[in-house]
């Protein structure tokens, strides 16, 4: 192709789909507004309407073309609302999809779906976090919608006290307890388990009489032979943290795994998922 084909053919795509990178912060924006770091610049011509930012969250993420949103990813959303500014708009819905499939891409991430005249999600995998970006306009190209979800579980910052595992175990016989977590497939406990495992060794303190299998329970991710060794291994942790470092008799505690056995939600998704992964306090 001669030169001047060259450099019209790119003035052509420059002025179809200008890059996400030409456009600056509008001082019309919202307070507080910013664009996201992933994003840090828009396409021209647009301000910043709305934004939420949630430590923790969940948002519908389209997958399939031609399918509504059907994976819902949970953890910090950020979700923002551009809209055409002043003037008359001549971006097509088409340029915004291509600009960010190409502004995805060149970040790193890979196209889930795409409907250039609708919508874009992509993924990204970046030091070890899964993030979501989902980008919708309406009507047309007057308003561009963005969601980013970084996936991650949520913190458990409540977490049952003795009193309330004593009442489990006398109407139920016995207590789950949510408290204590594991590093993915194994067996060590996290730090973060500390106050559950206080807990119920308050709840033993105060019941000398008090015999319990802690029982290891999983959810059905992987293979079911595994599944039942590793809830054995970690039932059998927080046996011995309890005897080690709480001082609670070895005799008052048995370590048992059910595995996937005994689930009580679905492990269709992941909120159900997260309900099976769990401890169990049985009374003997």
């Amino acid at each position: 192709m001669p030169v001047r084909h060259q450099v019209a053919f790119v003035l052509f795509a420059v002025l179809l789909f200008p890059a996400l990178i030409l456009a600056q912060p509008n001082p019309r924006d919202a307070r507080g507004c910013k664009d996201p770091d992933l994003f840090p610049k828009r396409m021209p011509g647009y301000r910043l309407n709305n934004c939420e930012d949630k430590a923790f969250d969940s948002f519908t993420f389209r997958t399939k073309l031609g399918k509504p949103p059907d994976t819902a990813i949970e953890g910090r959303h950020l979700a923002l609302v551009y809209y055409w500014d002043t003037g008359q708009n001549n971006t097509t819905q088409l340029a915004v999809m291509r600009n960010y499939e190409n502004a995805i891409k060149s970040a790193g991430g890979a196209i889930v779906v795409i409907d250039p005249q609708s919508y874009v999600t992509g993924k990204f995998l970046q030091d070890g976090k899964e993030i979501w970006v989902g980008v919708s306009g309406y009507p047309g190209a007057a308003r561009i919608y963005l969601h980013i979800v970084e996936k991650k579980s949520m913190d458990q910052q409540v977490v049952a006290d003795a009193a309330a595992f004593q009442n489990d175990l006398q109407k139920t016989g016995h207590a789950a307890v949510y408290g204590i977590l594991f590093d993915t497939n194994k067996a060590t406990l996290k730090p973060e388990s500390a106050p559950a495992i206080q807990e119920v060794a308050r709840l033993l303190t105060g019941n000398p009489a008090l015999k319990l299998l802690v029982v290891g329970h999983t959810d059905s991710v992987g293979v079911l032979e595994q599944n039942m060794v590793l809830s054995m291994q970690r039932a059998e942790s927080v046996v011995k943290e309890l005897t080690a470092n709480h001082g609670i008799a070895a005799g008052r505690l048995k370590p048992l795994g059910c595995g996937p056995a005994a689930p009580v939600a679905s492990n269709k998704s992941e909120e159900g998922r997260a309900k099976n992964r769990r401890v169990e306090l049985v009374e003997q």
